[in-house]
């Protein structure tokens, strides 16, 4: 053999081309490994392994439930009240407290920035007296099981870039979602459900972008997948007219013998994550419809939520939610639109609690009382909070918020939360923030954190460089960890 076909075989493309078949199979054999037969265990006594071999530390959690509230609620009509503010209506924002600072279009051209105090009235709840909103009657009821944060701050100033950034921890689009790194890190309990699942409720108001629950650069496995509580459960699951399972089951392998050959071909990565999706599909056929028939609830969890079997709403969502954390979903994300209100908003905050307090509180003492909340963190929050001056006219009915990135408040309740807890504080008039401001993401290093993760560790090299959920920034926030 002379030198130059001695070079040949050890040519970059030579050596791809001989490690396809090897690094294919491989591939494959992850993805397929656990695939259901008569005689393999249940499913969730099986739960498969993420990127990450072990845990950073022990989790104080097993799954996430973010109950987004997509709009932006006003943490100055809901959480941080301002007695100030209602003594001050009608006067302008003084400069000290704005100090220069950027306001959106749609208010900077105003005249003047009238402040105004909060639509309705504040009362005291639980044995600590936390201060929230009348219109949240069920949340103060269980005001001592949460963990209400009054100092969030972030970075954009308007709504796509905010829930990007709340979500992905960038204000761009095409990072992965917080829910597809707790996927990618942590894999699945329950091999016949994804690990990321999200249901939407609520009309109007700012559209929800699927990418707001995508896998970004990851691959394709870890993104979020819809669910919808009318009609299909999801979209062209079901089989069509003359395929019975039996069918499909054929179908399916043939279809499956042929991605398995071209993966050992190619080795791309997106043929693995495709055999992956149709075998996942195959197994939810059966297990989504059961999931999502909320008819066999008893009427009195019905009645505590305020759910309607069949009909679409945030109540029936966020009971879903506590039966996909029992089915061991790692990720739940709802997203509830329409929280924008720069106009009408005393009616319209109104209506919103009404849609969504109720279920809320719910949701957390139903896990608590099935001995669930333990091991699991629900999240409620939006993306950004509302100015302290009015968006137009003043009005003893109507008036409206602007955006304000610069303090809002969010809460937390569950494992490794201290409950009946508040921190953070804003000034008088809930512009700036005074004490224990905590970043977007500070939040999500700690979300991870409770699950084991150390944000630094969890990362995936993409374009020559790891990323992570929380870039270069985040710290984790001990003072609300028990």
């Amino acid at each position: 053999m002379n030198f130059d076909d001695l070079m040949r075989l050890h040519t970059r493309r030579a050596f791809l081309q001989r490690s396809t078949s090897c690094l294919g199979s491989v591939a494959l054999a992850s993805l397929l490994h656990g695939r259901l037969s008569a005689d393999d265990p249940p499913a969730d006594a099986r739960a498969s392994h993420g990127a990450l071999s072990r845990l950073h530390h022990p989790p104080k959690v097993k799954r996430v439930i973010h109950l987004f509230q997509s709009g932006a609620p006003s943490h100055l009509d809901l959480f941080d009240p301002k007695p100030h503010l209602t003594s001050e209506t009608g006067k302008d924002l003084p400069d000290s407290v704005r100090m220069g600072q950027r306001i959106t279009g749609m208010t900077s051209g105003q005249d003047r920035l009238l402040l105004v105090g909060p639509a309705h009235p504040f009362q005291r709840n639980g044995k600590h007296g936390v201060e929230m909103s009348s219109q949240l009657p069920h949340l103060g009821a269980i005001a001592d099981d949460i963990c209400l944060i009054r100092s969030m701050y972030t970075e954009p100033i308007n709504h796509d870039p905010a829930v990007t950034f709340l979500l992905t921890g960038n204000q761009q689009p095409g990072r992965p979602t917080i829910g597809a790194w707790v996927a990618y890190g942590l894999g699945s309990e329950n091999k016949n459900l994804p690990e990321y699942v999200v249901l939407l409720s609520g009309a109007g108001g700012q559209p929800l972008q699927t990418r707001y629950w995508g896998n970004g650069f990851l691959p394709g496995k870890y993104q979020g997948v819809q669910f919808r509580s009318v009609g299909d459960p999801v979209l062209y699951l079901g089989n069509p007219p003359g395929i019975d399972p039996t069918m499909r089951r054929d179908l399916l392998d043939g279809v499956q013998a042929l991605n398995r050959l071209q993966l050992e071909q190619v080795g791309d990565p997106e043929i693995a994550t495709r055999i992956h999706a149709y075998e996942m599909a195959f197994r939810m056929q059966t297990s989504v419809p059961e999931l999502m028939d909320l008819s066999k609830e008893p009427a009195s969890v019905l009645e505590r939520y305020g759910a309607e079997p069949g009909k679409a709403s945030y109540a029936n969502n966020c009971l879903l939610a506590r039966r996909l954390a029992e089915r061991g979903v790692r990720f739940i994300m709802l997203c509830h639109r329409d929280w924008d209100h720069h106009s009408d908003l005393p009616r319209e905050i109104k209506r919103q609690c009404t849609q969504t307090d109720r279920a809320s509180a719910a949701l957390v003492s139903d896990l608590k009382e099935r001995g669930m909340l333990d091991d699991t963190l629900v999240i409620w929050g939006g993306e950004f909070g509302r100015t302290a001056y009015s968006q137009g006219k003043i009005t003893p009915q109507a008036f409206g918020r602007d955006h304000h990135p610069r303090c809002f408040s969010l809460w937390l309740a569950g494992g490794g939360i201290k409950p009946g807890l508040v921190i953070g504080k804003t000034d008088d008039f809930g512009y700036n923030l005074l004490e224990d401001g905590v970043h977007v993401h500070d939040l999500q290093a700690t979300i991870l954190h409770l699950l084991g993760v150390d944000h630094t560790k969890l990362t995936y090299r993409y374009l020559g460089r790891d990323f992570r959920l929380t870039d270069v920034a985040g710290q984790v926030v001990e003072s609300i960890l028990s």
